[in-house]
């Protein structure tokens, strides 16, 4: 299939222990997917097969090549001395591309404006979890990879935050995890359930 993402019967161990085993999955082009599953069941490991970050110890993963892939991460890995603004500019490859004035405009989409301007040390869990949302969706990709994107946010927040990923994809191949599949439904994301491997 043009453009898909093939997983077949990809290996992944950790320690000698099975993460993943025999997982194959074809990621249509443009696609909405949510991985679902309780913690060690892979979720995690498969978006960093996906990203490149890790490498499969059987199986294959095809369709990759060349394709530019963004992500957010569980950890939200800013630069806490640096603003949000910057924060988000950092991840935009070309600098003539880094246009401060719309990365704000997307950032007060999500946060209160007179904020932008502070180094993102001083903002709480829940705002910087925002910033790495933006900084995974703003810059240019053709993947984007989103590990449990709205963990502590509060409803209304979060609510605000499937809505800019709803907005912000722009028919881009969307790939998160979560453990509320309610946000799988509202980004209209096909589930795929991970299962835990027992030793």
């Amino acid at each position: 299939m043009d453009g898909a993402i093939v997983a077949d019967k990809l290996e992944k161990y950790y320690g000698g222990l099975p993460v993943l085993c025999g997982f194959s999955f074809c990621f249509r082009k443009g696609g909405v997917y949510c991985l679902e599953g309780e913690s060690g069941a892979g979720k995690t490991t498969l978006l960093r097969l996906l990203a490149g970050l890790e490498r499969a110890d059987g199986g294959q993963l095809t369709g990759l090549s060349g394709v530019p892939v963004t992500m957010a991460f569980q950890e939200d890995r800013l630069c806490g001395w640096e603003d949000a603004v910057t924060n988000v500019a950092l991840a935009v490859p070309c600098r003539e591309d880094r246009d401060r004035a719309g990365i704000a405009e997307h950032l007060r989409r999500l946060l209160l404006a007179d904020c932008l301007g502070q180094p993102v040390e001083t903002f709480s869990g829940g705002m910087k979890r925002r910033v790495a949302l933006v900084r995974a969706l703003y810059p240019d990709s053709a993947l984007v990879l989103l590990d449990e994107p709205f963990n502590g946010l509060d409803e209304e927040t979060r609510l605000r935050a499937i809505q800019y990923v709803r907005e912000e994809r722009r028919g881009r191949t969307l790939i998160f995890s979560t453990h509320r599949p309610e946000e799988g439904e509202r980004l209209g994301a096909q589930a795929i359930r991970l299962e835990k491997r027992r030793p």
